[in-house]
């Protein structure tokens, strides 16, 4: 309560006590205590601001929940399910290669038969030819795998631009702190996307890469077993004696 309305309730119970005459005291006529009423006025005052506060105090706590619940609703939108499957399209890109695949038993057992450190000078012409051709598929292989993976990145980029739309526009008309962590958290999966195609591009390339250039070392071997086996020609021509007339 107010010091302007303490005082207007004083001056108005003096008012109304100037306003009542004096006359002598009667037994029938009832006594008007000004000090009394200004009390009872007082008190309803008082009472009437204790009232207003508590409407302002479940006013606040209604706003207070109101707010609570908006923190706490759940992001509408979801991009889960379209980025796990776009990395599961890429993963099965990689799952797919072709001869050598991602699996360190197959490589160790291809470099051991097809990509030996040296070939002995005992191997026969067949056996150069066939693991030459072997290597030159595994690097063919290799490349074409590589340009599969490159086109599933490129194509999983339509689906990356309208997912960015959607969190965006999502981010931007959240209601309260639960959205506004959701779709952060879910650009940050988008994201996480991305790097998994390009980790996957890098993979399928290097991949390419390494088989070409074992390729290439390997028939570096393979040329020197051949130039070795055509100069050994052996003793030379040894002369024998022949009869030639009976």
């Amino acid at each position: 309560m107010t010091r302007r309305f303490r005082a207007a309730l004083l001056a108005g119970a003096a008012c109304v006590a100037l306003s009542f005459p004096v006359t002598p005291l009667r037994a029938d006529l009832i006594v008007f205590d000004p000090t009394s009423y200004l009390q009872t006025v007082l008190i309803a005052a008082r009472e009437l601001q204790q009232i207003n506060n508590e409407i302002q105090s479940l006013e606040n706590e209604a706003m207070m929940l109101i707010n609570q619940a908006r923190n706490l609703a759940s992001l509408p939108y979801s991009a889960l399910a379209q980025l796990e499957a776009s990395i599961q399209r890429t993963q099965q890109l990689l799952q797919q290669a072709q001869r050598i695949a991602y699996d360190v038993t197959t490589i160790d057992k291809a470099f051991t038969s097809t990509y030996p450190q040296s070939y002995p000078l005992s191997t026969s012409s067949q056996r150069l030819i066939a693991d030459a051709q072997t290597r030159w598929q595994n690097a063919l292989a290799g490349f074409q795998d590589a340009m599969r993976v490159q086109a599933g990145a490129v194509q999983n980029l339509d689906s990356t631009r309208t997912q960015i739309d959607s969190l965006i526009s999502s981010s931007q008309s959240a209601t309260g702190a639960l959205q506004a962590a959701q779709s952060g958290n879910q650009l940050v999966a988008l994201q996480t996307k991305q790097l998994a195609d390009l980790t996957a591009v890098l993979a399928a390339v290097a991949r390419a890469q390494s088989l070409e250039g074992a390729r290439t070392v390997e028939n570096q071997e393979q040329a020197q077993v051949q130039l070795s086996q055509f100069l050994n020609y052996g003793s030379g021509y040894q002369p024998q004696p022949v009869q030639m007339f009976h």
